[in-house]
């Protein structure tokens, strides 16, 4: 009967340490969206990275909605998460959540989009000023100079939108490219579509177009193929349909970011600063032009 005891006894406290040893390997990812497939992409890729590091990864969706993104962290404070990677669906909106999870003491790292304000032990994205900069260079080069562009412009708020947008101006403001206008779309391919069809016809002498993801671009895509007219159009991101879409011929270019990189990488810096090991603020992702 001791025997028995002793060995329940022993079952229980096995139990209680892997119970232990469980939590210990949880971290958490939160996406803006995963109705976007940049996202998805980055997704997996910390999902693998977290699989190969012996990690277990949980993965909640914001729907691009601030409130839920804060619901979210506050859920995950609750079940004791060591880390939390965060996308956020706003840079100031998501401060609040930021700060949530530092009073916790769970150390958060910025995926793609940065964050206004709280304490972010890292920031992993693409250099999304440069990669702005870059689109412009490429509709220089292929259409000239004074080319007559449009932007479709991200989420406002976001720190990719306002970045990549900031990058494509300085084309503008060097006096290379002539904007016609400029106007938010969301990230959106509907949104894309729907705008693109009103700035076509208030510009009907428009020569390209830089939308700041893909699928804005491939929603600018199908107003433009509506009108007739012949438009360049450069997309940022290369996802999967934009890459198709360039190698159609469709779209002129996209610049492409590694979002199953950026993913792991984020995993695999959760990771070093959970073994207490120092690391980058800011671990940038290399961005290339995509053309068919």
């Amino acid at each position: 009967m001791k025997k028995l005891a002793t060995l329940i006894s022993a079952a229980l406290l096995s139990t209680s340490f892997a119970s232990t040893a469980a939590a210990q390997d949880t971290m958490a990812m939160v996406v803006s969206t995963l109705n976007n497939p940049f996202f998805v992409t980055m997704k997996e890729g910390a999902e693998a990275k977290a699989k190969d590091l012996g990690y277990k990864l949980i993965v909640l969706d914001s729907q691009n909605d601030p409130s839920k993104e804060l619901s979210n962290i506050e859920d995950l404070t609750v079940r004791g998460v060591k880390a939390i990677l965060i996308n956020p669906t706003d840079s100031d909106a998501v401060s609040n959540a930021i700060r949530m999870a530092n009073r916790s003491g769970i150390p958060v790292l910025t995926l793609d989009r940065g964050a206004s304000r709280g304490e972010v032990v890292s920031h992993i994205a693409s250099d999304n000023v440069a990669g702005g900069e870059m689109a412009g260079k490429f509709i220089m080069e292929k259409v000239g100079e004074k080319a007559r562009v449009i932007q479709l412009e991200g989420i406002a708020g976001t720190s990719a939108a306002r970045e990549r947008g900031e990058g494509f101006m300085k084309t503008v403001d060097n006096g290379d490219l002539t904007l016609l206008g400029s106007q938010p779309a969301d990230f959106d391919r509907t949104k894309g579509l729907n705008v693109m069809e009103n700035m076509i016809a208030a510009n009907p002498d428009v020569q390209a177009v830089f939308a700041q993801n893909d699928e804005m671009a491939l929603g600018a895509l199908r107003a433009v193929q509506a009108s007739g007219k012949d438009v360049l159009i450069v997309g940022f991101d290369g996802t999967e349909d934009g890459i198709a879409a360039v190698n159609r011929g469709l779209l002129g270019a996209t610049i492409a970011q590694q979002p199953d990189l950026i993913g792991a990488l984020g995993v695999e810096t959760a990771a070093k600063v959970l073994k207490g090991e120092k690391v980058e603020k800011f671990i940038p992702v290399d961005l290339k032009v995509i053309t068919k």
